[in-house]
This record gives structure tokens, C-alpha cells and sequence, in this order.
């Protein structure tokens, strides 16, 4: 059976509210907005939505105008008139993503998922099978700690450093932190209650003994400020179908540009060649061997394989440039309004807030006990 992040999180009382901000997006060729010109919440370029919706951290709503462009997408594909002089825009969303996370463009690559991504990283780290010591979290991504239990079955020394009031303490994993470790890893803020790692400090502690540290940004990236450069933090990867307001299929992985160099090379991808010429077909030139060939020196040249996937590039452009052009700490504000309401109010009603009041994250999580069984039905008539 599958398991879904709403199934897993009901499963142990925990029930998640995700505040959408529900920002708008401009028609599909319009300029990105400013902040002045949008006024949150913007419902006007959405669809109209059926009741409340909660759960923005689950996945957001696709915005009319990228709607549009997916559209055009698939008015290419069917060879449309109306899709004369389309191109796919790949690389300017890239560029967006990389100006959203303080990146430069060629330490960002497309990845189909966060976790395609991270298990990329301990490949290419050379893990399980030069072993080593790593350190992690249980506020990490819970479809993370199956990945790091078999790490430890297949040799490698894991240190799991555990929750404490909803917190993950910086003198736990300051304790945690070894010479001899090589990774760790952890997500900047958590799915699991919203809670907000120090990345600064976790990286300058991880950097002392040489180690590099892995991010999962998916609760970060597109609602709240996020500098990669300034964090410290050596690899990164997150989804883009939660707050980027994007699609499933694709995300973005980063790898720190100095960090590149220490990595084994794990993927020969078509899409991260930078050059091929072939010596077997019709009209080749002659060679002494069957294809000559090069890779990209930057993270889509070490990660990129295959095609992937084309509608959420379309969805991507157009949340992107809204999100830059709002500005993601704007909408943070707005969603601290919302939150902070929700903090105030859950515990009076019976709930135990799980998530650390100074959290600035739109996550709020609280627990109840049988939730689905206690809430399903009032929830559904409201």
C-alpha cells in the first residue's frame, strides 16, 4: 500500500495545517508583479475553491495564469496552430529558481523529486560503500528515515539526534557532530511541525570537522526567505509542487559550486552532455571509438539524466515569477497573520500544539488523538 504524507501523519495522531497564502499570478504574458500591485489573499487568479483549503504544504493550488501555460504546452504537443513560436523556457526557470534560493544558475539542476535527490547525494558521496558516520534528525523527512536505517544496515554509523519539545537542540547535534563524520543530514524546516533548524550555525558546525551538510528545502523554498549562499549548506533539494505552486515530477537539487569537485561522478545523463559526436552512423566522421562525448562542469552536468518532465516547467515559469515578484518574505508576513491565529486559539480547543511557538514557518501542527475519527465528519459538514 502506498502511503501518503496525510495518511502517515493521521496514522499517528498528527494533524498538519498548512495555511495556504493563495497568491495570484498575471495572465500568461504578462511581466512578473511587485509587491504593490498584489494584496494577499489574492483569490482572483485562482480557480474558486471548494471550502477552506488547509493544506498548501501538502500541495498548492496551480494558478490560472499557469494553468494557461500548460495549456500552451500541450497545444505544442498536439502540433497547434495556437502554439506557434513556442519554447519551452527550461533555462530561464532555472535562472528564477537560482535568484528565489540566492544560487548562481549552474549549482541548480532539475531533479524529478526531493528524494531522487538526496539518495543522488549519498551515491555520489560513495555511501553505503565507503562507509562512514552520519548524522540526522527526527524532524527530517519521515519518507527519509527508511533511507538512513538501511544505510545503517549496510555498514554506514548513523547518529540519529531526537526531538525534544518539538525542537531539534544545537547542542545535541553539536554533540552529535564528530571528526570523523561526513554528512549531515536534515530538512531546514521540518514536515513533520514546521520547526526551523539554524542552518548557519549547523553548517559552521559541520564544517569544522570537514563534514558537508544536505538540506531539504521543500518547506522553505517559495514562503519563506531562503539564502543558500549565506547558510553554508552544501547540497539542497525540494520538490516544486508545495509552495513553488508548481506540479509533481520536478524539483530543483543545489550543489554548493566548491563542494562539486568532491563528489564521484554517479549519473551520465544525456541531459548533462556538452558534447557528442557519434562515429557509427550514416555520415559520421571517422574515430577510433564509438561516440566521443563531455559533460557540463555544474550540478546539471553531474545530476541531470533523461528527459523530464515538461507541464511543470510551464507551471514553474509562471509561479516563479510571481514569487520573486511579490517577494517571498511578504508572503511570509501574510501567513504569519494566519498562523499566528491558529497558535493562539488550537490549545484552547484541546489541542497539543506540536509546533515550537517561534516558528515562522506557515506549518502549524497540533495532535489529537483518533483525529480522523474525532474531526472527519465535523470537518466535512463545515
Amino acid at each position: 500500500m502506498q502511503l501518503s504524507r496525510r495518511q502517515w501523519l493521521l496514522s499517528t495522531g498528527a494533524l498538519p495545517i498548512a495555511v495556504s497564502t493563495l497568491p495570484g499570478t498575471l495572465q500568461a504574458d504578462s511581466p512578473p508583479p511587485g509587491a504593490a500591485d498584489i494584496v494577499l489573499p489574492d483569490r482572483e487568479s485562482f480557480a474558486p475553491l471548494q471550502g477552506v483549503y488547509l493544506n498548501a504544504g501538502s500541495q498548492h493550488p496551480v494558478s490560472l495564469a499557469a494553468l494557461d501555460a500548460a495549456r500552451r504546452y500541450l497545444a505544442h504537443r498536439q502540433m497547434s496552430e495556437a502554439a506557434d513560436g513556442f519554447r519551452r523556457p527550461d533555462r530561464a526557470v532555472l535562472e528564477k529558481y537560482a535568484r528565489l534560493v540566492n544560487a548562481d544558475v549552474g549549482e541548480v539542476a532539475f531533479v524529478q523529486s526531493t528524494t531522487t535527490a538526496e539518495q543522488m547525494f549519498l551515491r555520489a558521496l560513495g555511501l553505503p560503500e565507503s562507509g562512514g558516520h552520519i548524522v540526522t534528525d527526527t524532524l527530517h523527512f519521515f519518507g527519509s528515515l527508511p533511507l538512513y536505517a538501511e544505510m545503517e544496515k549496510r555498514g554506514v554509523e548513523v547518529t540519529w539526534v531526537r526531538e525534544r519539545d518539538g525542537r531539534i537542540p544545537l547542542e545535541a547535534m553539536r554533540e552529535a557532530i564528530r571528526p570523523d563524520t561526513r554528512l549531515v543530514a536534515l530538512s531546514s524546516v521540518s514536515t513533520i511541525n514546521g520547526f526551523q533548524h539554524d542552518l548557519e550555525v549547523v553548517c559552521a558546525m559541520a564544517h569544522e570537522v570537514g563534514a558537508l551538510v544536505y538540506a531539504d528545502i521543500i518547506h522553505q523554498a517559495g514562503c519563506m526567505p531562503l539564502d543558500l549562499h549565506a547558510s553554508g549548506v552544501d547540497l539542497a533539494a525540494g520538490a516544486s509542487y508545495k509552495w513553488l505552486m508548481g506540479e509533481f515530477g520536478l524539483g530543483f537539487l543545489y550543489v554548493r559550486k566548491d563542494v562539486l569537485p568532491r563528489l564521484q561522478r554517479r549519473n551520465f545523463g544525456y541531459y548533462g552532455m556538452n558534447a557528442f559526436q557519434s562515429h557509427i552512423y550514416p555520415f559520421d566522421p571517422p574515430g577510433e571509438t564509438i561516440v566521443d562525448y563531455g559533460f557540463r562542469e555544474d550540478a546539471t552536468g553531474a545530476f541531470a539524466l533523461g528527459t523530464h518532465a515538461h507541464v511543470p516547467i510551464m507551471v514553474l515559469d509562471k509561479s516563479l515569477d510571481y514569487l520573486l515578484g511579490v517577494g517571498v518574505e511578504n508572503i511570509q508576513a501574510h501567513a504569519q497573520n494566519l498562523t499566528g491565529r491558529l497558535k493562539s486559539e488550537l490549545p484552547e480547543r484541546g489541542f497539543e500544539m506540536i509546533t515550537p511557538p517561534e516558528s515562522t514557518s506557515p506549518m502549524v501542527a497540533c495532535a489529537l488523538q483518533d483525529a480522523r475519527g474525532t474531526l472527519g465528519e465535523r470537518l466535512k459538514e463545515a
